[in-house]
């Protein structure tokens, strides 16, 4: 049973939240403030965050920031804010859908199913790669730069150290690495990565890639390894 953390003040459409997940099957437990919510996530065994932007404490930003490379689950971030700039931001630092409120609680629980499904996908693939390596000892690595991608082992190396990738992060680097000097649409690698069942939309794409560079560019605003083609998309340079 997948277990829900509810970071929300309002009581009233926490415990609206929390009714219809497990009315679904679902677990949920409910933190009213940010302190609280952080506590959790950092003791104790959490599958999704349901995380609301206004919290007294420490904001859904705050969090967001504090433990997206720590913890990798997804995150659906709840705002009563419909300015995309809100939207965008809570993406970039490291959300993975948003809902506006006031909003379905039905629509609500399609989208928690949607994330667990994928993450449990990912979370599959990365075990059999990981069995897959004790019956094969050569590791798959690409190599740009300083930065190294090790395709079997989900790492990836720059100047020596090793950076967290969420697995998200991860797939999109590597498809786009195992395609070098090809361009892909925003679309294209939507499709791709996150798939035809993801409720979202490919805007998504261009904010991962902006965390991507911020971690294996030198200059992430001028990069040169993820390159993007003015109204076509995206390339991953390689010599």
């Amino acid at each position: 049973m997948a277990r829900i953390l509810i970071a929300e003040d309002d009581a009233e459409i926490a415990n609206l939240e929390k009714d219809y997940l497990e009315i679904y099957g679902y677990e949920a437990v409910i933190a009213e403030d940010g302190h609280t919510a952080m506590q959790l996530l950092e003791k104790e065994s959490i599958d999704l965050l349901i995380l609301d932007i206004m919290l007294p404490g420490k904001s859904g930003y705050e969090i967001c920031r504090e433990i997206r490379d720590k913890v990798d689950i997804p995150i659906l971030m709840v705002t009563a804010k419909t300015e995309s700039v809100d939207k965008i931001r809570g993406l970039g630092l490291g959300a993975d859908d948003y809902v506006v409120k006031p909003f379905d609680p039905a629509e609500l629980v399609a989208r928690v199913k949607s994330h667990l499904l994928r993450y449990e996908r990912l979370t599959k693939k990365n075990t059999s790669v990981q069995e897959e390596r004790e019956f094969d000892a050569e590791e798959y690595s690409i190599e740009i730069g300083s930065l190294k991608i090790l395709t079997k082992s989900w790492k990836v190396i720059k100047n020596g150290e090793e950076i967290h990738f969420p697995n998200r992060e991860f797939e999109l680097l590597k498809y786009l690495s195992l395609n070098p000097n090809i361009v892909f649409t925003r679309e294209q690698l939507f499709e791709r990565i996150w798939g035809y069942d993801y409720v979202g939309d490919s805007a998504t794409v261009t904010v991962h890639i902006n965390r991507i560079r911020e971690k294996i560019e030198d200059d992430p605003k001028n990069p040169t390894i993820i390159e993007t083609v003015w109204g076509a998309g995206y390339r991953l340079n390689m010599k």
